[in-house]
Parts: structure tokens; sequence; C-alpha cells
């Protein structure tokens, strides 16, 4: 892989980021357009006609004057998202993020050299160590290849974002401080503020892990060194004492220990702990704000290669090179401390107890199946859930899935929502015992084709939820009333505020897959990776 990468590298890294073009503002008529059909499979004829009226007035009214200032903000920013988006989504959330919002997965490595195996515990963490390290370099080199989609150059900036980066907590907005650079740059960029106390506590809540953290320094000076330390620091690697049980097929215990285990040995505000536990299974467990999975799941990949070329095993020299020892950092506690991080991990404990995770694989057929009937494997998956849920509960279910929008400068994401009126309908179909074959087999056919054309749409920057979004903010900020669109039952009702009940996004077509917690308490997140044969 590395020799691959190195041959490929007439490209730099970052080289084509100045060229992006700026993330785009949807015509306001097309995103409420799609807005309205969003909403059908959720309310009945009288509420949408109720809703059409809002829908109208806004684009007439207030709507028009807010999509005109956005058009404003676009014109003196190359992503008129970017800013908002950190906030909102991250940093603005006073609730614990490492909870609500980080992301974790399993390590495949059991797949081929690395079955679980008591003892291997520091060695397996020591050779991704090393992997993990040269892909470092290769990133400071600007020597990882550039990703497309077709032949679209695609953004590149969650990159940097891997290594040296820590959440920083503030009263009313956490801050993000990333220490990575180049070969090519002399300096960092970092917001105000530290990154929070012992290990335990930036599992708490935004408020009362700032303060916290700043009576922590004012305990002793030796506290603001220590986590100066662990901020700048490109990683963190965690040895976890559980033995999880795992297999190819079922990986249910080192998922649900990476995403909600032991906080004593994870640091929650970093942007990637790498965990290993005990029979050498392990795990990642990632801060969500500064990047999303599929900039890990690259650099995971790619070690996960070099790990593959020398079948497990350190190849390298036994030589021990002259390198400084591992410094313990011994921080000053009191007894206020002390007893915040039992009442943490009592909190902590009590929030992750009643969340049901499975992690399985479904081994009958996998993507090669499914494109060779023709049909886009993410879709495939997506309508199969939308049938799940309507079996399960007898109701369409709102559902957010992810897309990304890195074609643009420091594009990130938009929202596909699955849950269609043409997926409803084939639902309906398929439970319908007097439908044929042929008309259940036209109706995949159509709500296929819709959700096609909807992730078309979303990844060119014509997705309609953070258009919607930006309106709302720019209303915020102006200090106008909320406008009644937004506080519409059928708005909350589809999804829209965060209300998704299906919370889904596709990891890629890797070994590596991972999850987040479900966007609403009664809900569901969907995590999946797609392979030829599984």
């Amino acid at each position: 892989m590395e020799k691959q990468v190195l041959e490929s590298s007439e490209e730099r890294t970052f080289q084509y980021q100045d060229s992006l073009p700026p993330l785009p503002v949807p015509p306001l008529d097309e995103s409420l357009s799609k807005y309205l059909d969003s909403v059908k499979p959720f309310i009945n004829q009288e509420e949408y006609q109720r809703t059409e009226e809002i829908v109208k007035k806004f684009e007439n009214g207030i709507g028009r004057e807010l999509h005109q200032k956005l058009l404003e903000r676009a014109k003196t920013r190359r992503n008129w998202l970017e800013e908002w988006w950190l906030n909102v989504a991250y940093l603005d959330l006073r609730i614990s993020t490492q909870i609500n919002c980080n992301m974790g997965g399993p390590g495949p490595y059991i797949e081929h050299y690395w079955p679980p195996k008591e003892g291997t515990q520091i060695e397996r963490a020591c050779i991704n160590i090393w992997h993990t390290l040269k892909y470092w370099e290769l990133l400071r080199a600007e020597k990882v290849p550039i990703e497309r989609s077709g032949n679209a150059v695609l953004d590149m900036s969650q990159f940097r974002m891997l290594f040296n980066t820590c959440k920083v907590p503030g009263l009313t907005r956490d801050s993000l401080c990333n220490y990575f650079k180049t070969e090519v740059q002399d300096d960092h960029d970092c917001g105000d503020g530290l990154t929070a106390g012992l290990v335990d506590l930036s599992f708490s809540n935004g408020q009362c892990k700032e303060k916290l953290r700043e009576y922590l320094i004012s305990l002793d000076p030796k506290n603001l060194a220590h986590l100066e330390k662990i901020q700048q620091s490109l990683f963190v690697v965690s040895l976890d004492d559980a033995s999880p049980h795992a297999t190819p097929e079922d990986y249910t215990e080192i998922t649900r220990l990476g995403l909600a285990g032991d906080p004593t040995v994870r640091w929650g505000d970093k942007s990637y702990n790498s965990i290993f536990f005990s029979n050498g299974t392990s795990s990642a467990f990632c801060d969500h704000s500064p990047f999303d999975a599929m900039a890990l799941i690259t650099m995971l990949s790619s070690a996960e290669q070099k790990i593959i070329e020398n079948e497990g095993k350190w190849k390298g020299s036994d030589k021990v090179r002259d390198i400084p020892w591992p410094e313990e950092l011994v921080f000053t506690v009191d007894q206020k401390i002390i007893d915040e991080i039992g009442r943490t991990k009592e909190i902590y404990y009590e929030k992750v107890s009643d969340l049901q995770l499975a992690c399985y694989a479904f081994t009958s057929f996998g993507k090669a199946l499914i494109k060779k009937r023709k049909l886009h494997p993410d879709t495939f998956v997506q309508l199969a859930l939308q049938l799940a849920y309507y079996k399960c509960h007898g109701r369409p279910g709102c559902c957010y899935e992810t897309a990304m929008t890195r074609r643009f400068y420091h594009g990130r994401t938009e929202t596909i929502r699955p849950c269609t009126v043409e997926a409803v309908q084939w639902c309906k179909s398929m439970l319908d015992h007097s439908a044929s074959s042929s008309e259940c087999l036209r109706l995949m056919h159509v709500a296929f084709a819709k959700h096609n054309r909807m992730r078309k749409d979303c990844e060119n920057g014509r997705g309609f939820d953070r258009h919607l979004l930006g309106l709302l903010l720019i209303a915020q900020e102006q200090g106008l009333p909320v406008p009644e669109l937004f506080v519409d039952p059928a708005f909350t009702a589809s999804g829209g505020g965060g209300n998704f009940v299906l919370s889904t996004s596709l990891t890629g077509y890797t070994r590596f897959s991972g999850c987040a917690l479900p966007m609403v308490h009664h809900g569901y997140g969907f995590f999946y990776a797609i392979r030829d044969d599984r």
C-alpha cells in the first residue's frame, strides 16, 4: 500500500484545496418543494394542506428575505455552512458529546492475522501504532492520495484533523485545537482554551467540564502542562482490561465496549482513541466534531493493509533505538476532583445502560450480487431498512442518511431522507398479499430511482436540510422570531430539528464499520459497511 501511495503521489494531498468550488446555496423554491415532498409520508391530507400553506407563506415572505441574506453570506465565504455546522452540530452542545456524538467501531483484524488471543495486547497495539505513524508521515509529506468521486476531486481538509487534534471546553461553546502541520508548514491552528480534565471528566457535560478544567489547573501549574501534552499528542492509545467475545460474524461486544466502554481508559475529547483489549481485539473511539467517519476509515484501512502485508507480525529491525522513554503524567487532585470523577462515572454508566447494540454480519450475499442485478448497493440497504421498520412498527420511519458534500471546499455532509412516498408505496405492496410480484418489482424500481436522484442531488449541493438550517440560523442571528415552518408539527414528524427516528450511514466498502448513538432516545442507529460477499 505504501509503495503504491508513493508511486502515485505526484499530486500532493492538499494541492487542489484552493481550487475546489464553493458550497452552493440551492434555489429556495427547489428546497421548499423537496421539503414538502419529504413530509408527505408522515401527515394526513388535511395536515399537508396546512403545511403547504405555511411553506407558501414562508417562500413569499420571510423565507425570501432570509434566503437573500444567506446568498450574501455565501459571497463572503467559500463554505457558508462550515462554521455554523461545526458549532450547532457539535461545539455548542452542552450535553456530553462523548456519549451522544462520538463515534466508534471495531477493528476487523480478527478476520485475518489477529484472532482473539490473550497476551497479544501490547504487541498488536505497538504494531498498529507503527503503521498509523507511517500514515501520519505520509500525510505530513502530502503523499496520501487525493480521493475522488468519479473524476471529481474531493476535499481533503478533514485529514488534517485526524492527528494532533483535541476538543477544548468552554462555558457556552467548545472549540478545537489542531496542531497537525505538513512538512512545509510552520504554524498551528488553535482555538482559545484547553482540553478537559482527567479522563473520566472528559465525559462530563460542557459547562461542568469547563469549570472542572479550570479548577484542576488552579490546583497545580503542572496540571496545565499535562493537559497541554495530551492536547498536542498525535492520538491516544487505550489499553483496556476487557476481553470481548468476537467472531468475523459478530462484532457486537467489541463495538459496545468501544463506543460505551470503560471511560477511565478513553480521552473523549481527542480526535482518535485507538483501543486494544486484553485479548488483542481492538476498537476506535473518536470525537466526531473535527471529521466524519470516512476520513478515519481511509487511514485505518491503510494501516490494516500494511498489517496484512506483514502477516500481522513485526518485520522491521529488532534494534532498540535511543528514543525518549514514556512519561507518566501525574495530576495533582483533591477530594473535590475525586468526588467528581466518581459522580461522572456514575452518570456515564447510567446513560449508556439502556443502549441496545448489535453488530452482525449478513453473509447471504453482498455488493457483488446486488450490482449484478444492476442495483445500487446503498439504495438496496436503505430500502430494506425502510421495509424492516414498516414491518416492525406498521408505519413509515423518518430517516436520516448521510450524504457527503466533499466535492466542495471544506464540504462535509448533507441529509438524504430515504423515507419517501415511493419507498412507502413499495413497502405497502410488499406486505399486501394481493399485490403481484411484477407490481412490487415495478414499485421497487421507482423507489430506487427516487433515492438515487436524492443522493445525487445531495452530493452536488442541492439537498435541502442544510439549506433550511441556514435560513433558521440567519433568522436567529438577526434576532427574528422562529419562522412558522420550523415549529409546524410536520417539520418534527418528518425528522426536522434532529428528530429522525432512524439515523443511518454507509461507512463504505471496506472491512471497517462503526456507529454512533441514535439521534433520539426512542430511535435506531443503523450504520453499515457493504462488501462483495456480505
